[in-house]
């Protein structure tokens, strides 16, 4: 059932819980993903970042991602993550993608915000959802080291951006980090709490991956509704395929796809378990 941006921050809302947004590149992770969401009886969000574009062109993959929703038994939104030119956003509206999220938190804030706000007419001219990024990230999506570190999101600023903006989810940074970690993040989830408390809207972690179970509930608690998720989960599909041929003499792709598609499955079925509350 494909749902917007803010039908399904509404679910999580409703039900104090953070869906999993989990970037689907090719298609054993779009079906990885939802088959996970089925299990679970959860919504779910896959999502195209920018970035992947040499990956799997938005035109080809973006296609799928919407009919995979709409076939789904459970709601999924359709979400352009981490686009930073709105003439790639157009595209994805255009293809019918529920969700986008901006991406001008590298830019002088006066800039990102008048950006947000053109994002902003644009998508909801498509009925669709609009998030956006305050402050930066240790690391750019994709793991990319950024060697002066994170820059925290200001609470009274997220405040005026979010008023000024009329997105409907902000992703602040405190802390997390994109890609791997190297050791263990220490998140600012106080500033997650003043945030949500001050601006009134769903925030969303960026660098969801590796985060601790205890810091993700804390987390959520603190009014953290969308949890982006992939490195991990991709890396589950990397180690089944290695572990597939250590062991036998694979002749055909589609073995090893299926490997990887159903390690990504049970990666991602864990992670939405300790976003939805449910027991591991």
């Amino acid at each position: 059932m494909l749902v917007n941006l803010v039908e399904i921050l509404k679910i999580a809302e409703e039900k104090k819980c953070a869906v999993g947004a989990f970037n689907t590149p090719n298609l054993e992770c779009v079906l990885a993903v939802i088959a996970a969401a089925e299990k679970l009886e959860v919504p779910v969000i896959i999502a195209h970042a920018e970035l992947h574009e040499d990956v799997a062109p938005l035109q080809k993959i973006g296609p799928v991602m919407v009919q995979a929703a709409k076939a789904a038994k459970v709601p999924v939104c359709v979400h352009l993550d981490h686009c930073e030119t709105l003439s790639y956003m157009q595209e994805a509206l255009e293809i019918g993608f529920t969700g986008v999220m901006y991406d001008g938190s590298t830019l002088p804030y006066e800039e990102n915000l008048a950006n947000t706000k053109k994002a902003v007419a644009m998508a909801k001219a498509y009925n669709c959802g609009v998030e956006a990024e305050l402050g930066a990230l240790a690391s750019r999506e994709g793991g990319g080291a950024n060697a002066s570190g994170p820059v925290y999101t200001d609470p009274e600023e997220a405040v005026a951006f979010c008023k000024e903006t009329g997105i409907d989810a902000l992703a602040p940074s405190f802390g997390t980090a994109h890609g791997i970690y190297k050791s263990k993040p220490v998140l600012d989830l106080d500033r997650v709490k003043t945030i949500a408390q001050k601006t009134g809207l769903p925030l969303v972690m960026h660098g969801g991956s590796g985060v601790s179970p205890e810091d993700y509930r804390t987390g959520i608690a603190n009014g953290l509704r969308k949890i982006n998720y992939y490195s991990y989960m991709s890396k589950a599909g990397t180690n089944a395929v290695r572990e597939l041929l250590d062991k036998e003499d694979v002749t055909f792709f589609h073995d090893l796809a299926l490997a990887a598609q159903k390690a990504m499955e049970a990666d991602a079925e864990r992670a939405m378990r300790v976003f939805a509350g449910k027991n591991p």
